[in-house]
């Protein structure tokens, strides 16, 4: 089982995490921000990883702290529990319908962090989550994590439907990034590192 478990606390947050790779889509969320915590259970469902997120951060304050070192931590837990990466299939990318909403992600878990976002929401909340900490998030994990992580929203209207696709493609995407493909013998790269 590849699995990881972190615990991060700083003046803004304090973050436990656990994650298995090799999951069934089990999760027990717990950030302050429902929305928030919808889209990572979608995030576990989808991709078939079992996570558990306890979060207490400065929302007094807004939800900036809380989203991005979610997203700090998420990164990081999934680079510990995939490990050397030997035998993954390293690449993955999903185009995720919903409703009005189409969203493609395409990862590369190469050990270069890159994010390219390109994804406008219409409006500036959904719940209590603002929607331009979408990007952050990602970013935080594309560089906690150290992947390329590619996201493009192709049409949609809805806030709530371009959210949880991009939160759904991602998932779909690291499935098959970390996926165990038995023609890897070492790491699949040149380099033979990753």
């Amino acid at each position: 089982m590849r699995t990881a478990k972190i615990e991060r606390k700083t003046k803004e947050t304090e973050i436990k995490m656990s994650i298995n790779l090799d999951g069934s889509g089990k999760s027990n969320i717990k950030t302050g921000i429902g929305f928030f915590d919808h889209m990572l259970e979608g995030f576990a469902r989808h991709g078939f990883f079992d996570l558990d997120v306890t979060v207490n951060g400065d929302l007094s304050v807004d939800g900036h702290h809380t989203v991005e070192d979610t997203g700090i931590v998420l990164g990081n837990v999934i680079a510990k529990a995939a490990g050397d990466k030997k035998g993954m299939a390293r690449y993955g990318y999903f185009i995720l319908p919903m409703d009005d909403a189409l969203v493609l992600c395409s990862i590369d878990f190469c050990g270069r962090p890159y994010l390219q976002f390109d994804c406008e929401i219409p409006s500036e909340r959904c719940g209590y989550f603002e929607t331009e900490l979408l990007q952050e998030f990602f970013y935080a994990v594309a560089y906690s994590a150290g992947m390329n992580i590619h996201i493009k929203k192709i049409s949609g209207s809805n806030s709530h439907h371009i959210i949880e696709a991009c939160f759904k493609a991602f998932a779909k995407a690291l499935d098959m990034a970390t996926t165990m493909d038995p023609r890897v013998k070492d790491v699949l790269s040149t380099k033979g590192k990753l």
